[in-house]
């Protein structure tokens, strides 16, 4: 039952190889035909001078199968619908049975893709489906949110039949009710569909194959043949079943968050370990393969843009129960190790942790978040379950919080969420005249109160107007019986997904841009109000002027001020104020007919849209030009935070973050020197250690070198797969556009 650990180090070799190496995970370029090569280099490999050593763990054949993935020859062999399902969906059929038709056809038609060695099985083979659409039907899928796998997963398939056919029986349903739970059955009847073709395709490959291959083929009949429809009986069936769950989900185009799979695996491991039927080694290639399969859509066509792996599909790792007991496991720690090792970025990761979480979970996070990618991001879940027990939760379900696939929290399994997002910033603009065009009349305040409460009154007006907007929100929607047969109560109500099904349904105001307009209303108040340097009418018209003329006074205004994140109580006081008078009006509308509000502050790289807007995108009194990229989530603005990192954590978590229940992040960018050796483990544990002890919520770090993210936007094929985090997601730093790039590039570089 021991560990298998091969010492090796990589570092980036040949060019023309087509594959490339940082911190330990394999990086290939679109060259296929060069994989057996490369991988019989691999053991050789060594690594980047400044990146830490790896130890390589598993086998050469789940190399190649992720060299397979990432080189995106999955995506590549991706079809459309229409190439494969001859049938059509008859215009008689309602909406729900619509749906329910067209999972029949994708059960029955969609190509299967089983590959040699492969220890999982299942695809969402249909390129229809990473375009979050539903391939035949065509409409818009579900994203932004985590079902029920925990409890499909332990209960099985048969369970739900019997829930479907119990509500059924009970004849107190409304039509439409009624509609919805066939619906609901016949997709259970497609996904077992799919999972007889897998078992008839199994035996087909293995009346042909021999020795190893046939032992492995023999190993995936067997574990496949029980679940999901029953209880997994071993750790094995419970991978293979929460995959072949989660693969259904997205072969019919929804983008979900998975949720938290230690606590869900946990369990199985821990059987398995006890009674000898599974060492941690070949527990860890399991694991790797469910990695593997989740970066099957790499490849699959252009995703120059926001990335290619914003397929919402997070991860949740550690924390306490629902009962308060820890959950770290020895799936945690696998999973850990396949990322610091393969390095994929498909699936990002947060791990919950809170003042009582071990040194050595903290210094694994540390030592894979070195690695750079991004790929890893924690929770402060004592804060995170204060918060939504303050909202109205009880304290069992806050324990068991997950994420909607970016990092805003929810109750997994019992939500339906959404969130609108706003630029706050604007807003300000509004207020002083900022807006219009230059020589206007300028708003006159007599006192800078004056001018901060007429913020705040504009504040209120966004916020109200949201609110008497949406009575009739989620109600005649998509009922989406696939996704609201593991979301609690739409069974009971007999009502879908878009229609009020779930036990929650929450829209989240997301402010964004909060920073600059502390900063802003921070200038104001000290070079017009109290210095009288020059009047509002000028300052205002300076600014619709973009800083034409005034530079020297632009550059005073970055060099003098010391802006939030840099620990000083006055300016940080600025945005203690804007935080608490937002959440304060937003808990003033907790609910609104049957929709709950937690407010959370986000940009989700809509800074960049609003960089670009004619209005929104106006010069700032916090000395930035117009069309500037501000700030990001609930980041400083780049390049204010100028005493390193831990002065931007004790800034950020001056806010009470009990009063955010939906949410904020922030943003570190480490540079990789800074962290070297055990000291600079060290230095990550504090700096995690402290962000818990004061307060903070969530928290990304991303260990890279700008000047390697400049070279990689150069030259891009020299970096096909090195992965950064942008916001709720990871992505490859390739796959993202100048815009994006220069968002990521532009994070304060921080020294630690």
């Amino acid at each position: 039952m021991g560990e298998n650990h091969n010492k090796v180090t990589r570092r980036h070799f040949v060019q023309s190889s087509g594959m490339f190496a940082l911190g330990g995970g394999l990086f290939l370029n679109m060259k296929p035909e060069m994989n057996n090569a490369i991988a019989a280099d691999m053991p050789s490999l060594t690594c980047q001078p400044w990146r830490p050593e790896v130890t390589q763990r598993l086998s050469q054949e789940t190399y190649q199968l992720a060299q397979r993935a990432l080189a995106g020859e999955h995506g590549r062999t991706l079809v459309k619908a229409t190439d494969v399902i001859s049938g059509i969906l008859p215009d008689n059929l309602s909406p729900n049975r619509r749906y329910a038709e067209a999972a029949r056809l994708i059960a029955e038609n969609a190509p299967l893709r089983i590959y040699p060695n492969e220890r999982i099985v299942g695809s969402a083979s249909l390129l229809e489906s990473p375009m979050h659409r539903i391939p035949v039907d065509g409409s818009l899928s579900v994203s932004h949110t985590t079902i029920g796998f925990a409890d499909a997963l332990h209960a099985g398939l048969k369970s739900y039949r019997a829930r479907v056919d119990e509500r059924l029986a009970r004849d107190d349903l409304d039509e439409q009710g009624v509609d919805l739970l066939v619906a609901m059955r016949d997709c259970l009847d497609a996904i077992n569909i799919w999972h007889q073709r897998h078992l008839e395709h199994l035996d087909t490959l293995i009346q042909r194959a021999e020795g190893h291959e046939l032992d492995t083929l023999n190993t995936l009949c067997s574990v496949l043949s029980r679940v999901p429809e029953n209880p997994p009986a071993s750790f094995h069936e419970a991978v293979q079943s929460l995959w072949f769950l989660y693969a259904f989900q997205r072969l019919m185009g929804n983008w979900l968050g998975i949720g938290r799979i230690d606590e869900m695996l946990g369990q199985y491991l821990e059987a398995d370990l006890k009674s000898g039927r599974i060492t941690l080694d070949e527990a860890r290639e399991i694991l790797a393969h469910f990695w593997i399969k989740g970066c099957e859509w790499i490849g699959a066509f252009e995703t120059r843009g926001t990335g290619d792996a914003q397929h919402y599909q997070n991860i949740i790792l550690s924390g306490v129960d629902r009962d308060g007991r820890d959950v770290t496991n020895q799936v945690t720690y696998l999973i850990l190790d396949i990322v610091e090792e393969l390095h994929i970025s498909d699936f990002p990761i947060a791990v919950r942790i809170n003042s009582n979480s071990p040194d050595r979970l903290l210094r694994r996070i540390a030592e894979v978040q070195r690695h750079g990618g991004g790929i890893v991001a924690i929770y402060n879940e004592d804060v995170v379950i204060d918060a939504l027990v303050k909202f109205g939760y009880s304290v069992e379900e806050a324990r068991c919080f997950s994420n909607d696939g970016c990092w805003e929290v929810l109750i997994p399994g019992k939500t339906n969420f959404s969130y609108n997002p706003f630029d706050a910033l604007i807003l300000l603009n509004h207020v002083i005249g900022c807006l219009e065009s230059p020589g206007s009349p300028v708003p006159e305040f007599s006192t800078f109160e004056d001018l901060y409460q007429a913020y705040v009154s504009r504040l209120t007006e966004h916020l109200e107007a949201f609110f008497d907007n949406i009575a009739n929100w989620c109600i005649d929607g998509h009922a989406h019986p696939l996704v609201a047969l593991f979301v609690e109560d739409c069974i009971e109500r007999g009502r879908g997904y878009h229609q009020r099904g779930a036990k929650y349904n929450v829209l989240a105001p997301h402010a964004g841009r909060l920073a600059n307009v502390a900063n802003s209303l921070f200038v104001i108040q000290k070079l017009v109000f109290e210095e009288k340097q020059l009047s509002l009418s000028d300052f205002v018209e300076i600014l619709r002027n973009n800083w034409e003329g005034y530079e020297p006074l632009r550059r005073n205004i970055h060099k003098r001020f010391e802006f939030f994140g840099n620990d000083d109580d006055e300016a940080d006081a600025m945005m203690q104020r804007v935080f608490n008078d937002y959440t304060a009006l937003v808990q003033n509308h907790r609910e609104t007919n049957g929709i709950l509000h937690p407010c959370g502050i986000s940009t989700f790289g809509r800074e960049i849209e609003w960089g670009q807007d004619v209005n929104a995108g106006k010069a700032t009194a916090d000395g930035h030009h117009q069309g500037a990229i501000l700030a990001t989530n609930f980041s400083p603005s780049p390049g204010t935070d100028k005493k390193g990192p831990t002065a931007v954590i004790n800034s950020h978590c001056k806010m009470d973050f009990s009063r955010l229940p939906n949410g904020g992040t922030l943003e570190l960018k480490l540079h990789p020197d800074s962290v070297r050796g055990d000291d600079g483990l060290i230095v990550m544990v504090s700096l995690m250690r402290s962000f818990v002890r004061l307060g903070g919520f969530f928290l990304h770090i991303d260990v890279v070198n700008s000047d390697m993210l400049l070279d990689a936007q150069q030259n891009p094929e020299k970096y096909p797969n090195l992965s950064v985090r942008i916001a709720g997601w990871s992505a490859r730093f390739a796959t993202l556009d100048k815009h994006w790039q220069d968002m990521i590039i532009h994070r304060t570089q921080q020294l630690v």
